[in-house]
């Protein structure tokens, strides 16, 4: 429900752009748009539909039968310790050459096929657990609520920020002046907005923040429900090989770096950034993601109770 009212600012901006949109193009009947529009949540939960996203927009496939034999008895045991019918959800399979696994939409649990080949029964009995536990707490399905209603407002603003960025492009290509005027044009269309619509501009800036802070306490609510299931010793040795390899993907990243760019510039570049250009302190407030350190933390009173 957290999560539900976080995203609530981004759906109003949502339902204000289609609004918009669709009056200005229907007139009267564009109100019946935006009806259409907010009835189709209700495809969040409907069983074909989820099989559609599952399948090509997250880029999963079902099971072979061998592979079913191998997940299937796992998801069992998994299930019966919660006390959770199994067969209510789905399991699916991503071809991924990492440890992961998703909980989607109302009723998918997947795991990479790397996952299912090279990790011991436990050891992915505490990877589907994490991934019920997003079930169980609601998750999953506030999640792809959340996202597609606030999609329109995402989309508007990804094209403003690329128009801002193609304009200066251009300017920069032509002169001064030409980008000059680019970025006043631009910048009297986002002024005239916010002060129209005060709450959008307060949405873009903030709400990405406590967002974020929400879903790393999610997976740390994951990890607990897993480990009070019994599952803490194993899901902690995941996390471990899950941390060793990114550290030895990061090392090999930062000698390729600094072979091909010299050390100092490729130094700075790894401790003064992140990867995605954004300051690190910014990339990790914007993470969904608590780092391993902390979600090992937050296992220990569980490992206590295995020693």
């Amino acid at each position: 429900m957290g999560r539900l009212l976080l995203y609530l600012p981004w759906c109003a901006a949502s339902l204000l752009l289609v609004a918009l949109v669709a009056c200005a193009l229907l007139s009267t009947a564009g109100w019946v748009v935006v009806l259409i529009w907010l009835a189709t949540g209700a495809l969040a939960f409907h069983r074909p539909t989820e099989s559609a996203l599952a399948r090509h927009l997250l880029d999963l496939r079902y099971p072979t039968p061998r592979e079913r034999s191998r997940l299937e008895p796992v998801w069992r045991e998994v299930t019966a310790r919660a006390g959770v019918d199994g067969r209510a959800y789905e399991l699916w399979i991503q071809d991924s050459e990492a440890i992961n696994a998703v909980a989607a939409a109302g009723h998918i649990v997947s795991v990479t096929g790397y996952s299912l080949e090279h990790l011991p029964s436990d050891h992915l009995a505490a990877v589907l657990a994490h991934e019920l536990g997003h079930h169980v707490g609601g998750h999953a399905w506030s999640s792809l609520l959340g996202e597609w209603y606030s999609a329109p407002a995402r989309i508007a603003w990804a094209v403003v920020r690329w128009l801002a960025r193609h304009g200066l492009r251009i300017g920069r290509r032509r002169g001064g002046f030409v980008a000059l005027v680019l970025v006043l044009a631009v910048g009297s269309v986002l002024v005239a907005l916010a002060l129209s619509y005060w709450f959008v501009p307060l949405v873009l800036v903030v709400a990405p923040y406590p967002m974020a802070a929400l879903a790393r306490q999610a997976e740390l609510r994951a990890d607990r429900y897993a480990a009070a299931l019994g599952f803490g010793p194993m899901l902690a040795e995941v996390l471990h090989t899950m941390q060793r390899g990114e550290s030895d993907a990061e090392r090999r990243r930062l000698v390729a770096a600094d072979s091909g760019c010299g050390g100092a510039a490729s130094m700075a570049g790894a401790t003064g950034r992140a990867r995605s250009g954004r300051p690190i302190m910014i990339d990790k407030l914007l993470s969904t993601h608590p780092d391993y350190h902390t979600r090992l933390h937050h296992l220990a009173p569980y490992l206590a109770r295995w020693r």
